[in-house]
C-alpha cells in the first residue's frame, strides 16, 4: 500500500543548542521542497506537568514553553520567511507521542536532534532511539554538524546483502534531485567468491535504479587493505574523508530485551557517526513509492 504524506517536518524540541540545529536542517529542506514544519514541544507525563499537579500551575509551565516556541519561530523566520512554521505542545510519553503524531497525521518525516558522539543521549534522554525504532516515517538525527549553504550534497549510501538495503535508495534519490546530490554507493570487498558476486549484483542493481533517475553517483568498494574494520566503522570513516553531508542507513531491529532495539550496524553508524547527520529509513516502509521511484 502506498502511504500518502501532508508535506510536513515534524520537529521535536527541547530548545537545546542541538534541537535548533535540527530545525536548521528541517527549515532548509522545508525551503527547497515547499514543505511545512510543525515544531512541538512535548513535556513528559512524569516530569514537570506531572509534579506541578494542579491546572493554573501546568498552565504557567504550557504559557512560558509557548513563549519560547514563539521567540524560536520568530528567529528562524528571518532566514526563512517562506517556511510554514506550526507549534504544538504536547504531554505523553515523548517517544510515543512523536511516533504517533508522525504516523497518524502522515507526516513527511521527523528530524530530531542528539547530543554527543556517543549519540542517542538526549533529544530529550533516551527517547531518539525509540523514535528510530518505531517511526514508519524517515528520521533524520542530527548532531552538531549544521546544514550547509548547498544542503545534501555528498550522500553516503552503504548498501549490504539485506533486502531491506536497497530500499533507501529511493530517499536517496528523492533528496539528490532537489540538492543536487553526488550519492556514493559503497560496499565492502571481499574475499569469498560467493559474498563478491551477491554484492555486485545488488549493486549492480542499485546503480540501475540511479541511472533510471538521473542520479549523480559514483560506487566504492572498501578494501580490506585500507579499510579492516567493520562496515559501520567503515561507513564512518569513509564519510568523514569525503566530509559527507548526509548517511542512509536502514533502522534494522533486531528484539532485544523487552522491546525492539536498534541493529547493530545501525547503532554503531547512528551512535558513532561524529557530526554526520543520518537518516534512519524503517524496513516498514516496503512498497512506499516517491516521485514514481519504486523499492
Amino acid at each position: 500500500m502506498n502511504r500518502t504524506n501532508n508535506n510536513n517536518i515534524l520537529v521535536p524540541t527541547d530548545f537545546s543548542e542541538v534541537a535548533n540545529n535540527a530545525l536548521g536542517h528541517a527549515l532548509k529542506i522545508a525551503d527547497v521542497y515547499d514543505n511545512e514544519i510543525t515544531l512541538i514541544n512535548i513535556q513528559d507525563e512524569g516530569g514537570i506537568f506531572g509534579m506541578f499537579g494542579s491546572h493554573d500551575k501546568m498552565e504557567l509551565v504550557k504559557e512560558a514553553v509557548n513563549t519560547r516556541m514563539d521567540k524560536v519561530i520568530e528567529e528562524a523566520k528571518v532566514k526563512y520567511p517562506k517556511v510554514k512554521i506550526n507549534k504544538r505542545i504536547e504531554i505523553g510519553k515523548i517517544y510515543k507521542v512523536i511516533t504517533e503524531i508522525a504516523e497518524n497525521e502522515n507526516f513527511d518525516s521527523i528530524m530530531m536532534g542528539t547530543n554527543g558522539a556517543s549519540g542517542l543521549q538526549q533529544i530529550i534522554g533516551s527517547n531518539a532511539s525509540r523514535v528510530i525504532n518505531y517511526a514508519k516515517v524517515p528520521v533524520v538525527v542530527v548532531k552538531e554538524q549544521p546544514i550547509g549553504q548547498g544542503g545534501y550534497e555528498k550522500i553516503v549510501l552503504p548498501i549490504d546483502l539485506s533486502r531491506e538495503s536497497r530500499q533507501k535508495v529511493k530517499w536517496a534519490i528523492h533528496l539528490a534531485k532537489k540538492f543536487n546530490s553526488t550519492i556514493h554507493v559503497i560496499y565492502e570487498n571481499s574475499t569469498s567468491e560467493e559474498f563478491k558476486n551477491r554484492i555486485f549484483a545488488a549493486v549492480n542493481q542499485t546503480q540501475d535504479i540511479l541511472e533510471q533517475n538521473n542520479a549523480n553517483y559514483i560506487v566504492r568498494g572498501l578494501d580490506q587493505d585500507k579499510y579492516p574494520d567493520s562496515f559501520a566503522e567503515d561507513t564512518l570513516e569513509y564519510s568523514k574523508e569525503i566530509e559527507a553531508d548526509l548517511i542512509i542507513i536502514m533502522s534494522q531491529q533486531e528484539k532485544g530485551f523487552s522491546e525492539f532495539l536498534l541493529g547493530s550496524f545501525a547503532q554503531q553508524i547512528v551512535n558513532h557517526s561524529g557530526k554526520v547527520p543520518v537518516m534512519c529509513i524503517n524496513s516498514a516502509e516496503t512498497g512506499v513509492i516517491i516521485d514514481g521511484v519504486f523499492s
